[in-house]
């Protein structure tokens, strides 16, 4: 959590705020709703209506107006999305989307605007670094940061000879950048993948053959479905150990069915996690939508929460995106994966945790918190971040 400073801002002109009705605040919404990745982005809408519901449909005490909109996986649609929400519909803070290549075409618009970007999911380096602006906000993760963990965990286990996998875009780029970061045996292979793709008979093929200590991969939402059900069908799974990030959540689970069972991943939230607010929201969400919560719905919960404190801070209004970053970086806020702040580059320092896919008492796929991995990590580009505001 973090303390409350608060500093008024005055002098203003009317000209220079986001024009809203004064009984109610809207907030610009942006995923992938539609497409491959649809899932992933269902989860983040479905987590954050949740966490607004949950606040009698109120984010600082005054009504809350959610514009859903559909990047379709794709970076052109969600930059048009956003340059629509920030200048047609005037919206003082966008949020959403669940890819980095999208995010990185649309957060511009937000920014350009003077308007506050709030991401509950995709974290690119690019943001966190050089990139980094006092109006851009992660509340979920530096996409580094987890694979960074797992490659902790590799070191701790002794595996000397590693083969890695993930899709050719930016997130899928700076998960094996992270991983990287911090493994310290040999890379038997970098595989880089298309896209979307589907059938991963070759790749499987040339894994086979080079027999490594372990296997680390990135595939979120289909790609995942489809690789390691493709997997185990090769029988391989039961050959080469097989570690993740992002890919055996409650998104891919249900689809991916008992070929995920075994596999670790590190991550900072897990639907198993132990503490009351988390226990809450996890049994809301079952009751709400009849499915087990993905960390997408997680980071969507607690995205609106952190909306909400932030402008109660600001007495229930969006005056200035100076005025609402601060508030952001010094509210008391309490998520729901335990400790948490921002750093100074507005991205989280947070604990990680080893988490095993196993099943519940009800015979569910879930991922059972095996060890925590680190305590208050940070990413490793904040140092790169050059910008004035208070230091949280």
């Amino acid at each position: 959590m973090f303390k409350v400073i608060a500093t008024a801002v005055v002098g203003l002109a009317l000209m220079q705020a986001p024009a809203h009705a004064d009984d109610t605040i809207k907030i610009g919404f942006i995923a992938s709703l539609s497409g491959s990745q649809a899932t992933l982005g269902r989860d983040l809408l479905d987590g954050f209506q949740l966490g607004v519901d949950s606040l009698g449909g109120k984010l600082g005490g005054v009504p809350a107006e959610v514009l859903a909109r559909d990047d379709q996986g794709k970076p052109d649609v969600g930059a048009q999305a956003a340059q629509k929400l920030v200048e047609r519909d005037r919206v003082p803070i966008v949020t959403g989307i669940n890819l980095s290549n999208v995010l990185l075409a649309a957060v511009p618009k937000v920014l350009d605007a003077d308007r506050i970007y709030l991401s509950i999911n995709a974290g690119p380096s690019e943001l966190a670094g050089k990139g980094c602006s006092p109006h851009f906000f992660n509340v979920a993760h530096q996409n580094d940061t987890v694979p960074e963990a797992m490659g902790l965990h590799l070191n701790q286990i002794g595996v000397k000879n590693l083969y890695i996998m993930a899709p050719n875009f930016a997130a899928g780029k700076d998960m094996v950048a992270g991983l990287k970061r911090t493994f310290k045996g040999q890379v038997a292979a970098e595989i880089y993948t298309q896209f979307g793709q589907l059938d991963y008979s070759a790749e499987l093929a040339k894994l086979r053959s080079v027999k490594p200590d372990a296997l680390f991969v990135f595939y979120p939402g289909g790609m995942g479905v489809n690789f390691f059900k493709q997997l185990a069908q090769a029988g391989l799974k039961g050959e080469i150990p097989v570690y993740t990030v992002f890919s055996t959540d409650q998104d891919t689970l249900p689809g991916i069915g008992d070929a995920a069972l075994g596999i670790e991943s590190t991550a900072y939230w897990s639907e198993q996690l132990d503490n009351p607010l988390n226990k809450k929201f996890v049994a809301d969400f079952e009751k709400t939508y009849k499915r087990i919560p993905s960390p997408r719905a997680a980071m969507g919960y607690d995205g609106a929460r952190l909306i909400d404190a932030a402008l109660k801070q600001n007495g229930g209004k969006f005056v200035s995106a100076d005025s609402f970053a601060k508030a952001l970086r010094t509210v008391d806020f309490k998520s729901i994966r335990g400790d948490f702040k921002f750093n100074t580059n507005n991205f989280p320092i947070q604990d990680h945790y080893l988490l095993k896919v196993e099943k519940d008492a009800q015979g569910r796929l879930v991922n059972t918190v095996v060890k925590t991995i680190t305590t208050a990590y940070a990413d490793a580009y904040a140092g790169q971040c050059k910008m004035a505001h208070a230091k949280p």
